[in-house]
């Protein structure tokens, strides 16, 4: 629809200054209002069946019956308008519903602060500052609670039938017990799937008050439940009970521990002046061609720095068995467990989003957070790096699985 040269000139007359025209009382704020309550008057007639200044059928009893006030919270401030209704009380607005009181998307704006860390007390003074909006804290928990919805809805959804890869890991997070009041560190765990077409997709989240093989048999148990029948390799950062946990639910899966978190692990211990040089050596063992060369370069490590970092190649040692198969995969794919980088930055956003928290009042907030940092972590890219030589790697090694 075009707007004529003579109407805009006829509206603008007497706008002398920016706030005539977009301040509190201006003539944006003006129209709009105006532009609302019309088209709820033409609601109204299209239900009436007559228009408004006439007189309704003879033979009809429900009429036109005043209006009430209302007051819709948006982008300009509240805006007070006065919503036409009927006397038999059966008109239902579309534009502005029953019982609506936010309109210009504010519930995105409420839970797109809310995804960026921010508390209730800080959307409430944000609104206010930038909108002029006094919105209650009930009101922020209400809109943000609808994402619970969302949450199991995802939560609950069917996963295909196979990943190459699933990376699971934990990060804590201070929550509130609401028997006890305390703040307790809660662990939150997250699996982040690889498809067969190279597409970082995230199965699910779980916050544990107990881990271990049962939590972990549990957590296999609902993603089997979900559709997922086959996993070629899960990577896993040394929990407890895991493993075992993983190959109960999927036998033929191999389990790779994080190599880079081992190496991380194992450079905690170095003065800073051995730290190059120690990761070098350490580059030796991970890097080797073969799980028998890799055992001979860890001999060699051990003996060198035993000395000096004793607790260092016994923490291999202790995890041999779950870094003994990443020897058995092509570079393509050995990349890809090594690094580990979709995890990563997963974590990156997730810490971001939580970092401003000192503690969540329960489980419910840190999970809502926590979901809607990945929402946004999964509108990025999602495609892994170099995919294509890994596939068919994957192809070839796993034939019947990988097809399946």
């Amino acid at each position: 629809m075009t707007i004529s040269k003579e109407l805009l000139d006829e509206l603008l007359k007497g706008c002398e200054r920016p706030e005539d025209l977009l301040g509190d009382a201006g003539l944006m704020k003006e129209l709009k209002i105006k532009l609302v309550e019309r088209m709820l008057g033409a609601e109204l007639t299209a239900h009436l069946c007559y228009e408004d200044g006439k007189d309704a059928p003879p033979e009809q009893t429900n009429r036109r019956n005043g209006s009430f006030a209302k007051r819709l919270k948006g982008q300009d401030g509240e805006l007070p308008i006065a919503v036409p209704r009927d006397r038999h009380g059966s008109f239902e607005p579309e534009l502005v519903k029953k019982g609506q009181t936010r309109i210009d998307g504010m519930d995105d704006k409420i839970i797109g602060l809310y995804a960026g860390g921010l508390t209730v007390r800080d959307i409430r003074a944000h609104l206010e500052d930038v909108y002029g909006l006094q919105v209650s804290p009930d009101l922020i928990s209400r809109v943000t609670d609808a994402v619970l919805d969302e949450v199991r809805e995802w939560q609950s959804r069917a996963l295909d039938r196979m990943y190459p890869i699933v990376i699971f890991d934990a990060l804590r997070v201070k929550v509130r017990d609401a028997d006890s009041g305390m703040v307790k560190n809660k662990a939150v765990y997250v699996a982040l799937g690889v498809s067969r077409d190279g597409v970082r997709e995230v199965l699910g989240l779980w916050i544990a008050d107990n881990e271990g093989a049962k939590f972990w048999l549990s957590v296999m148990t609902e993603l089997k439940n979900r559709g997922l029948q086959d996993i070629l390799i899960a990577v896993v950062d040394g929990l407890k009970g895991f493993p075992d946990a993983i190959t109960a639910a999927f036998p033929d899966t191999a389990v790779q521990t994080y190599i880079v978190h081992l190496v991380r692990h194992s450079l905690n211990f170095c003065a800073w002046k051995d730290r190059k040089e120690v990761a070098a050596d350490l580059r030796r063992i991970y890097s080797a061609p073969t799980a028998d060369q890799a055992g001979l370069e860890l001999d060699a490590f051990e003996e060198k720095w035993a000395g000096k970092y004793a607790s260092i190649a016994p923490a291999w040692r202790r995890a041999w068995q779950e870094v003994i198969p990443f020897f058995a995969f092509d570079p393509a794919i050995r990349k890809i467990i090594y690094t580990t980088n979709a995890i990563e930055s997963l974590n990156r956003v997730i810490r971001k989003s939580i970092k401003t928290r000192g503690s969540f009042p329960t489980e419910d907030a840190a999970t809502k957070l926590i979901y809607l940092a990945i929402r946004n972590f999964e509108k990025g890219g999602r495609n892994v790096r170099e995919w294509f030589a890994a596939r068919n790697h994957f192809a070839i090694m796993y034939e019947d699985r990988f097809h399946a």
